[in-house]
């Protein structure tokens, strides 16, 4: 978490992909230091939708004082159910520079939260890792959550080694057809798994915890989605065979449909408890070692970030 584990000449490198951008695997290659943008609609600013010290991760990654969570805009999925919509499908948001998000980091700290969680990074990871050495600079000292939907390049992941003390992808599609239909992209799978696999290379495949707080290491998040249990288990199955059953899972049951998923036939409803308990069951089956769960209920638990205060519960 030191200064020294990040290379200047690192962040340089990031920063010169946005004038042919490929962070991610679309591959835009825009020129987006001149104003050209591509699929995320981004410049080579940092453009924020919210922050707030966040409780509603899991237990690691919250604590008692809370994830110092940073909402960017734009997103490189357009998952059709995405709870985070409303950022996520736009560019639109605060504006600022690196020395100012350095700022906002430094305050997390001065309030106590556990680390410092950007989510949605991809698209801006040259801006964000700019501040990162910069806040390091200051005397941050709380690790870096890389919160991130799993749609990465690993080439750029290993450009970022010793940036990043936490990855916390998600692992959406084991299936490309589900991700093809459902975020719109059909090389999805691959490039998560060779991702997962980078970020294990780098921090290790499990949790390294102090005081039941995460201070380095991976942990994989996995939306149960109705009447989609085989992609479920097959995400599993990818994990197991190529990665490691120590790798830590939080299988999430929060699923809500959104109004652009009212009618359809699979997604306009809340997944069962019996689906939930068929996908923590295979989990436990296939020996995963260390899985966050949740409960099965009706509580809508989707952010509203017209609000100030975005999470209810």
């Amino acid at each position: 978490m030191g200064v020294e584990e990040i290379s200047p000449r690192n962040i340089d490198r990031l920063k010169r992909i946005l004038e042919y951008c490929v962070l991610c695997p679309r591959k835009c290659r825009v020129n987006r230091t001149v104003g050209e943008v591509g699929f995320c609609s981004l410049s080579d600013g940092i453009t924020l939708c919210r922050t707030l010290a966040h409780h509603g991760e899991e237990p690691p990654i919250s604590g008692a004082r809370g994830a110092g969570t940073i909402f960017l805009s734009s997103c490189n999925l357009r998952c059709i159910y995405c709870q985070n919509y409303q950022i996520s499908h736009q560019a639109s948001g605060e504006r600022l520079d690196s020395k100012r998000l350095a700022g906002i980091m430094m305050t997390f700290q001065e309030k106590g939260c556990h680390n410092i969680e950007p989510v949605t990074p991809t698209p801006q990871i040259p801006q964000i890792m700019e501040a990162l050495l910069t806040a390091r600079r200051r005397g941050l000292h709380l690790p870096l959550v890389y919160n991130c939907g799993g749609y990465e390049n690993p080439d750029v992941l290993r450009i970022m080694e010793g940036m990043v003390e936490i990855y916390l992808p998600d692992f959406k599609y084991g299936i490309d057809n589900d991700a093809h239909a459902l975020s719109g992209v059909r090389d999805y799978t691959q490039h998560a798994l060779e991702s997962i696999r980078e970020m294990a290379r780098q921090v290790g495949d499990t949790l390294k915890m102090e005081e039941g707080i995460a201070k380095r290491g991976l942990l994989v998040r996995h939306l149960v989605l109705p009447g989609h249990i085989r992609n479920s288990l097959e995400v599993f199955r990818l994990i197991k065979n190529n990665i490691s059953v120590s790798v830590p899972l939080s299988i999430m049951s929060q699923y809500t449909p959104m109004p652009s998923v009212k009618d359809h036939p699979q997604l306009g409803r809340r997944i069962t408890r019996d689906e939930y308990e068929v996908v923590v069951n295979s989990a436990l089956d296939m020996g995963f070692e260390t899985i966050f769960t949740q409960e099965v209920d009706d509580r809508t638990i989707t952010p509203d970030f017209e609000e100030k205060a975005p999470f209810k519960w």
